[in-house]
């Protein structure tokens, strides 16, 4: 299959139904009832399909909502240009040496915008518009951004940041918006609000897959993710100069905004409550006891028939991302720290992680575990961490928690490493904690592999070896319904 490089969210879509299983449904509310029914398609099918929502309660043909875009690994290795009949774990390996061979390429001006298509300015700004959607029963609001992209721009050095950060809409003109401590969208703004200034910003609604991708990338303070997607792209992204701002807005985006933030001590609204990637109402208001800034919409730009991305959080049952690539980044930072013979990586969740590893000398599995909690992919939260034997598949959890009932003694084989980078967003971190802002939190490394000292008389395994069991698989598959 030749691999594509999407202009906008519209051809992913189009390329999704050829390679996934899809459904459209008609008549939803977007009060409740889409986020429930995401949530439940994610927790109990396997590889769910891709749903598109049209006809949303209140709302007219065409103003429609993609939810579980990536929630089938085939689609985001479509997503990537990356072969969708690949093992989860190749696909891993495959993303992290695409992610870190692109070289970045500047975004492009282009002078015509299918954005454009549709303008809304000064008294005529309704963000109401469209159906943004209220997904889980305690949030405090309906959120316009989840699956966004905000971009802004450094006043002293002019480096353009791009990131995802949620997005709560208060009023036709005004979204709430939470960004975490030491995010780089937050870091500028507070230069802006220092000087008593408002942050010019854009933010977008709906865009291609790499650009999505490239908004949720942890990369360097100073490197552009504008300049990164291009490199993704093998092409620059079209952009056009947005009028209010003079920065770069997406040409090809569903729905973009220009506005600005202004300092919290002039403008602020309680954010949220907000069901979180950890299962829990967390970060905004109730995380930090403070309000929260808001943005000042002055410009909005639309596509006829437009697009909603949703990437509402859902609890850690239903994966929202059903390829990691965080986990192909971390096995990059492990190999580039000089750890060698790393055989896989993945996260379960942010909060679980799983190396496995062929060891080599004693103490090699401690390095990759102490190696995990330092690396940048895997820092901020990483809660657990389990480092297996090379004969454990990190994306199978089957494998994993054998290993961990198996190879794990509670008393020596587990390690407590205390006070480790955090986030408010964290559930289990203290009221106190949470007042005096130290945002830390311990981490458990369970050593799930076969003591180095005495690895050669460990029992031998009696699984089935895996080459035969596919060999099996594969004759018996027109009789027995195995996955592809």
């Amino acid at each position: 299959m030749e691999q594509e490089t999407f202009d906008d969210l519209r051809q992913f879509i189009d390329a999704s139904k050829k390679v996934s299983d899809w459904r459209e449904i008609k008549g939803a509310d977007w009060d409740l009832e889409i986020g429930a029914l995401l949530e439940a398609t994610a927790e109990t099918i396997s590889q769910p399909p891709l749903l598109i929502f049209d006809q949303i309660k209140d709302y007219p043909p065409g103003f429609r909502v993609l939810g579980l875009a990536f929630t089938a690994y085939r689609r985001v290795a479509l997503a990537l240009g990356l072969p969708p009949d690949r093992s989860k774990l190749e696909l891993v390996r495959l993303a992290s040496r695409k992610i870190g061979s692109a070289r970045p390429i500047a975004p492009q001006e282009v002078s015509h915008a299918p954005v454009m298509e549709n303008v809304m300015i000064g008294a005529d700004v309704n963000l109401l518009k469209f159906p943004a959607l209220r997904s889980h029963e305690a949030d405090g609001g309906r959120y316009l951004g989840t699956g966004d992209v905000m971009i802004n721009r450094d006043p002293n050095s002019g480096f353009i940041n791009m990131g995802t950060y949620r997005m709560q809409l208060h009023e036709r003109n005004l979204l709430g918006l939470w960004i975490s401590p030491a995010q780089h969208g937050r870091m500028i703004c507070m230069k802006y609000w220092e000087q008593g200034k408002s942050c010019p910003i854009v933010a977008t609604f709906g865009q291609d897959p790499l650009t999505s991708m490239a908004s949720t990338t942890k990369i360097p303070w100073g490197q552009s993710e504008l300049d990164y997607v291009g490199g993704l792209r093998g092409r620059p992204l079209e952009i056009i100069k947005g009028p209010v701002t003079g920065l770069p807005v997406p040409a090809h985006a569903e729905i973009a905004i220009e506005g600005e933030v202004p300092p919290p001590s002039e403008a602020a609204r309680n954010e949220g409550p907000f069901g979180e990637w950890t299962g829990y109402y967390s970060g905004g208001t109730i995380g930090t006891g403070e309000p929260q800034p808001v943005i000042r919409v002055k410009a909005v730009y639309h596509r006829n028939d437009p697009i909603i991305e949703d990437e509402a959080p859902l609890w850690p049952g239903a994966y929202r991302v059903d390829l990691s690539l965080r986990a192909g980044v971390l096995w990059d930072q492990l190999e580039n720290a000089g750890i060698q013979d790393i055989v896989g990586v993945y996260d379960h969740t942010k909060y679980f992680w799983v190396v496995s590893v062929k060891q080599r000398y004693a103490g090699h599995a401690k390095q990759v575990g102490h190696g995990v909690i330092a690396s940048s992919a895997s820092a901020r939260h990483g809660r657990y961490v389990v480092v297996v034997d090379e004969d454990i598949d990190p994306t199978n959890m089957k494998e994993v928690l054998w290993a961990m009932m198996t190879r794990v003694d509670p008393k020596t084989d587990i390690e407590i490493v205390e006070d480790c980078l955090s986030t408010p967003l964290d559930p289990r971190m203290s009221p106190d904690k949470k007042k005096h802002r130290d945002y830390t939190s311990n981490r458990a490394i369970f050593y799930a592999v076969r003591p180095f000292g005495w690895r050669e008389k460990f029992s031998k395994v009696s699984r089935t070896d895996r080459q035969f069991r596919q060999k099996i698989i594969d004759k018996f598959r027109d009789i027995l319904p195995f996955p592809s």
